[in-house]
């Protein structure tokens, strides 16, 4: 039973007369306890609603298109409290968080309905068998599930959590059921790397053709991790032999099966020194939100929209305009050489482009994601931005307001005295760059 908290004017609902503080109860006799159980009984074209009104039950029914909104409005998207991780993993970033944050922070997620919904990554520590099977029955899929290890003792190590070692056991049940699956492998030296990462990634392949896609990510390492498991950076050397054994690895899944299956982010290629693969080997990108392949991905994105505007003439060439950028130190070789081609074509064009050194977080953390507005204002504030300064989207939380740091956007365009543009995708880019 969940409280609705407003009814759409004009609505299915308020036709009926449903009210705000009534309680849902049921839809179609089936109880209701959060947004799963009632997006998948709605889609029905005849439904029955049991409401409770101050302590009476009173029924509703309502006849409509398959799929419309009847125009529930509820306290939390979720209509219910979201699932928070109940592990103590020896690599969790929110651990490496310097105190004193907001407190959103610090709150580690955990929810499956998350990863459905937004394609959050799960542990599956903390679901039943019966949440598995109510997964299966609704047919929520896909589902990204954190894997780290499959070794049911080291999963059980690397996750602080003596529930963990089923992993394999509550995929297998998600895959039976027609579930698709995407599964993540943070990976820590001397700990699931070498033969460990072998064995995750063949028990995994044991799940195919459910499961689509494996990310092979290094673990972030801040300076904050004081009292913590010991843990290292992976160098240029281990990097090199990471991305032969997993290239090695992936070739023969693709033989197989026709795709590579595991694939790694861009954080080794840039630490190994070598280029990033061409698009084919990314195949239809699945895993580009978890970094793997973002740079060639918005390599192309460029490149296929600068071929658009030459033959279509949607643009003149002689913009002037003088802008900046700012960007990880991971990414700045990637980003200047995007700029130079840029001002190739676009000729007046002048952009600077600015490694941000991430003091917030030590000088070992190089991804843009997790550059803050703090570090921005520090290393910027004397220098010449021009008129516009561009950002990554993705180091701005979900709303678009705030860095990690709580420094918010318009902070740093008060201290920095420029219009902070924030981009997500290659062509957000570029025209971000020649487009007053």
């Amino acid at each position: 039973m969940v409280e609705i908290k407003s009814v759409t004017p004009g609505s299915f609902a308020d036709k009926k007369g449903i009210k705000p503080c009534d309680k849902l109860i049921s839809v179609n006799a089936h109880p209701i306890r959060d947004v799963l159980d009632y997006r998948f009984y709605i889609t029905e074209k005849n439904i029955t609603l049991t409401i409770e009104r101050e302590g009476v039950e009173l029924t509703v029914k309502i006849k409509k298109g398959e799929y419309d909104d009847i125009g529930l409005e509820f306290e939390t998207f979720l209509m219910d409290k979201q699932e928070s991780c109940r592990n103590k993993c020896i690599f969790c970033f929110i651990d490496q968080n310097p105190h004193g944050m907001r407190e959103g922070v610090y709150f580690k997620d955990d929810d499956t309905r998350m990863a459905f919904l937004f394609g959050n990554y799960v542990t599956l520590t903390n679901v039943k068998d019966e949440e598995l099977e109510r997964l299966v029955k609704m047919h929520i899929s896909p589902i990204n599930v954190s894997v780290q290890a499959t070794n049911p003792e080291l999963r059980r190590m690397m996750l602080g959590n003596r529930f963990a070692g089923r992993i394999l056991e509550q995929m297998k049940i998600l895959a039976d059921g027609g579930i698709d699956l995407n599964a993540q492998i943070v990976l820590c030296k001397g700990v699931n790397d070498k033969a460990e990462l072998e064995r995750s990634l063949f028990d995994l392949e044991k799940l195919v053709p459910s499961l689509k896609s494996i990310s092979v990510v290094p673990v972030g390492i801040t300076k904050h991790r004081r009292g913590l498991y010991p843990l290292e950076a992976f160098t240029k050397e281990d990097c090199l032999e990471i991305i032969g054994q997993v290239e090695k690895i992936g070739d023969g899944f693709y033989e197989k099966y026709g795709t590579r299956l595991v694939f790694l982010s861009d954080e080794f290629y840039i630490k190994a020194g070598l280029p990033i693969p061409d698009a084919e080997h990314y195949e239809d990108y699945p895993q580009l939100e978890n970094g793997v392949g973002m740079i060639r991905s918005m390599t192309d994105d460029i490149d296929d929209e600068i071929d658009w505007l030459k033959d279509s003439g949607e643009l003149p060439f002689d913009v002037t305009r003088r802008v900046s950028v700012a960007t990880g130190k991971a990414s700045f070789d990637f980003i200047s050489r995007t700029v130079e081609k840029i001002k190739k074509i676009w000729y007046n064009i002048d952009c600077k482009v600015y490694a941000i050194r991430n003091d917030f977080y030590g000088e070992e953390v190089t991804v843009s994601g997790l550059i803050t507005g703090g570090d921005l204002i520090n290393q910027l504030k004397d220098r010449d931005l021009g008129d516009v300064l561009l950002i990554p989207r993705n180091c701005l939380r979900h709303e678009g307001d705030k860095f990690l740091d709580d420094v918010t956007l318009e902070e740093v365009e008060e201290a920095l005295g420029v219009k902070v543009l924030p981009t997500r995708e290659g062509t957000d880019f570029l025209y971000g760059i020649i487009k007053n």
